[in-house]
């Protein structure tokens, strides 16, 4: 994973053992978002090898414009530039085969390795449905790599987004529920998306009702 900015002005201000030192501590990552930590070489990949006419529902100008931009590894300094990445890279993650070499390249990212990223990870995603799959689908694809890892390792968040109507939101805390209740790895849900659309007080119900379920529940507010 490259660091730049200042982040890597801070890194290469210590001394190797320093380095060493906080690279070696145990850390917790708690709101990794899935479609936002792919490595660019995956999404490169993948993109070099999608096809359009598998998918032809939501591929569009943005899409294709977005997919271009991964291309070339675009530089993201403005939050309004990651948000209208997400349509060429839901695109791209659209299919069981795709999602499923996405979220493994993720944990991986994280979990593995001598000194990982993290010792324990919240991945967190929002079902999605596509021509080749359903929400319920797309939550076990992540949940069936996830789980390779030990339990305490790493857990899940569905998150719930703002532009979701009310139909959409029943089904996937219904879905939530039911993958609890399965004793599958959920451990919360997250309200997310684009801060500047929706109202938030029509998902005051929804948490409510997975509240009852022993669900978690985290919330983007203030990103903005």
């Amino acid at each position: 994973m490259s660091i730049a900015g200042p982040a890597a002005a801070a890194l290469d201000s210590l001394s190797p053992s320093q380095t060493y030192f906080l690279r070696s501590l145990p850390k917790a990552e708690l709101h990794a978002h899935l479609n936002g930590s792919i490595p660019i070489s995956v999404l490169q990949q993948l993109g070099s090898e999608y096809d359009s006419t598998d998918s032809s529902s939501i591929y569009n100008e943005s899409v294709k414009a977005g997919i271009s931009k991964l291309m070339d590894g675009p530089p993201l300094e403005e939050i309004s530039e990651f948000f209208s990445m997400f349509s060429a890279i839901y695109a791209l993650t659209s299919t069981p085969g795709s999602l499923r070499r996405a979220t493994r390249a993720v944990l991986s990212t994280f979990l593995d390795g001598d000194m990982p990223q993290c010792n324990y990870l919240e991945l967190r995603t929002t079902p999605r449905q596509t021509d080749a799959m359903d929400r319920n689908q797309y939550l076990r694809i992540v949940l069936e790599e996830l789980e390779c890892y030990d339990q305490s390792r790493v857990g899940l968040i569905i998150s719930l987004d703002r532009r979701m109507d009310d139909e959409v939101l029943s089904e996937c805390v219904r879905l939530t529920c039911e993958l609890k209740a399965e004793g599958r790895r959920v451990v919360g849900m997250d309200l997310c998306g684009d801060p500047t659309v929706g109202d938030v007080d029509k998902f005051a119900p929804h948490f409510a009702e997975a509240k009852k379920m022993g669900i978690g529940i985290t919330l983007h507010i203030a990103e903005v």
